[in-house]
């Protein structure tokens, strides 16, 4: 489990075509704490570290294979060498849960609509399917390219999240563009409440 509380910036730095994608990924984790089999959130995808090692400019790297159903249903077809990325590891017990309950299982590939300054903040606006636009409520939570959001207005299949300069400098969000493709993971307690609205009538 994840929290959407972004922790890096790592950086595609090898794409390896097999039966499966290998990718590896550059980071300022140390790697001797990254244990093989570890979950690590690449940009709101949970991955499985199937290597470690240590760059010559001392930052670390992990590798992760991606299937062809994860390729599919992510943004994580369109990667490619210096693709930069959310990292977050995973929620240990005890840990502060800073955001909000993230599983890591993409549910859809939003696009950015529109990116507009408001104050000091920049106010994105998203659109996803239909199908996932009904479990997007106001002032809910939503993860977005692994980051933990507050969502503003929702408007059909369009929403509003406000990033604060903060959450700019320390994620990907700040080099963000209108029409760039996202990751979206809906709020489990909404999924679940959905599902339990569906079934009694």
């Amino acid at each position: 489990m994840f929290t959407g509380i972004i922790t890096d910036i790592g950086e595609v730095i090898a794409i390896e075509k097999r039966g499966d994608t290998r990718l590896t990924i550059a980071t300022n984790y140390d790697p001797d704490t990254i244990a093989l089999g570890a979950s690590i959130a690449c940009s709101g995808c949970c991955l499985t570290v199937v290597e470690t090692g240590r760059l010559q400019d001392g930052r670390g790297f992990f590798a992760v294979d991606a299937s062809a159903e994860t390729l599919a249903r992510s943004t994580l077809g369109a990667w490619g060498i210096g693709t930069r990325i959310n990292l977050e590891r995973p929620l240990k017990i005890g840990d502060e849960l800073g955001g909000h309950v993230v599983s890591g299982h993409v549910d859809d590939v939003g696009e950015i609509v529109s990116i507009v300054p408001e104050g000091d903040s920049l106010r994105f606006r998203f659109r996803v399917s239909p199908e996932i636009a009904r479990f997007i409520a106001p002032k809910g939570s939503v993860s977005i390219d692994g980051t933990s959001l507050t969502v503003n207005e929702v408007e059909g299949s369009e929403f509003g999240v406000n990033i604060i300069p903060h959450t700019q400098a320390v994620t990907t969000w700040g080099k963000a563009e209108a029409g760039d493709q996202v990751n979206v993971e809906i709020d489990m307690l909404a999924r679940y409440v959905a599902r339990l609205s569906e079934t009694r009538q």
